[in-house]
């Protein structure tokens, strides 16, 4: 079997709702998903999902090579980029690359990705994380009811601008997620929106009123020293990683024992996912992915020995995907269709790609110019969060 071209396509997800985080809002209720499939010379094609934009980079270094030998054309592709780097787009395009090359292989040996990946239990632990800063307070609470309905009991709540606001909806929900636990774990992202100060002062304020299971990314990702004395000055454990490219960028994290909860983002691919969790079980740490695109690395979850929870943002699927996977009992049942259990729709996702998406002008992949400067509260910002267009909208 050999690899012998790509075809790229782009659909959109209808959250139903205002997705955001401390940093801003989304202007609108859908988000596109690029979606990359590789053909081979034996008709079986590998999906793989999240930006790919480096792609003509990218490709040559697989191109012609048999798709099973998954972990060395990884090596290759970072090979093929390693004087411009792999970092952004490019090691995003590396792990949708990925991605479909992992999937490629289970279909050729029939079976699940988790199970070519030597997973023996299909269920992946969840937590609820439903990026919901934009939402008015009944519409927070009426999420996370969604979600515990599915048997979650633990959830991932979005704040870090003022912590007057963010309190009652931690306890919010931690109140909706005892229906499945007397002690639900409720963790807190301000998405690199503190500096080491007043992370220590804001976190050691909330942790007078609630326990905390983690807070994640307090400072700048790359913040080792920051983070460990955060670390060392909160009771609630530090979380980062989603955001790294790279075992190199993980390195100065691990050597100065700033977390203790390592993250992975599910764009940046299978591959990457295994190596990280890898590194992490040498320093007794556990693993967490982060972020949605149906999923991938649930597979890889399966068969990482220090899997801790799993992230999940949303309890329905892009348009024009099927998805062989169900949410209960607070996580991810992967099914047993082969490969990642992704079938594209290709009349689906060519109806969808003509919604059109606003330009991010500003919103949660757009750094404020105001970020981790603020003495107090600034009124203006909290009137703009509040009163978005969708942020009352369900």
């Amino acid at each position: 079997m050999k690899i012998t071209g790509y075809r790229t396509l782009v659909t959109v997800h209808n959250w139903g709702r205002a997705i955001g985080d401390v940093n801003g809002v989304m202007p609108d209720q859908h988000t596109t998903i690029p979606i990359l499939i590789l053909e081979t010379d034996v008709g079986l094609e590998g999906v793989g999902l999240g930006s790919h934009d480096d792609i003509a980079r990218v490709f040559p270094a697989i191109d012609g090579e048999d798709p099973r030998a998954v972990s060395a054309l990884y090596d290759r592709m970072l090979s093929r980029v390693f004087k411009v780097g792999h970092s952004g787009m490019t090691f995003g395009t590396i792990g949708a690359m990925d991605m479909a090359l992992w999937d490629l292989k289970a279909k050729a040996q029939d079976e699940p990705l988790w199970r070519t990946l030597g997973g023996r239990d299909r269920f992946v632990q969840g937590y609820a994380s439903g990026l919901e800063y934009g939402l008015n307070d009944e519409d927070f609470v009426a999420l996370y009811e969604r979600f515990a309905d599915r048997g979650f009991s633990a959830a991932k709540i979005k704040g870090g601008r003022d912590i007057d606001r963010d309190l009652p909806r931690l306890l919010a929900a931690r109140d909706v997620m005892s229906r499945n636990s007397k002690r639900p774990a409720i963790m807190f992202d301000v998405n690199e929106s503190w500096s080491t100060a007043q992370a220590i002062r804001n976190m050691s304020e909330l942790e007078r009123s609630i326990d905390i299971t983690w807070v994640e990314e307090p400072v700048r990702r790359w913040d080792a020293a920051g983070m460990s004395s955060i670390r060392s000055s909160i009771r609630a454990a530090v979380a980062s990683g989603e955001n790294l490219t790279g075992l190199e960028q993980f390195r100065p994290l691990l050597a100065a024992n700033a977390l203790d909860i390592v993250q992975v983002g599910n764009g940046w691919g299978i591959t990457h996912c295994l190596r990280v969790a890898a590194v992490a079980h040498l320093h007794d740490l556990p693993v967490s992915p982060v972020a949605y695109n149906c999923n991938p690395l649930a597979h890889a979850a399966t068969a990482i020995p220090n899997h801790l929870a799993f992230e999940v943002q949303d309890l329905n699927f892009p348009t024009g995907l099927t998805v062989d996977q169900e949410f209960a009992d607070g996580g991810i049942v992967l099914g047993e269709a082969p490969g990642l259990g992704i079938t594209v729709d290709e009349v689906a996702v060519a109806a969808a790609a003509a919604i059109q998406t606003p330009v991010l002008k500003d919103g949660p992949h757009v750094r404020p110019t105001r970020a981790g400067l603020r003495l107090v509260p600034e009124p203006h910002e909290q009137t703009r969060a509040a009163n978005s267009p969708s942020a009352s909208s369900q």
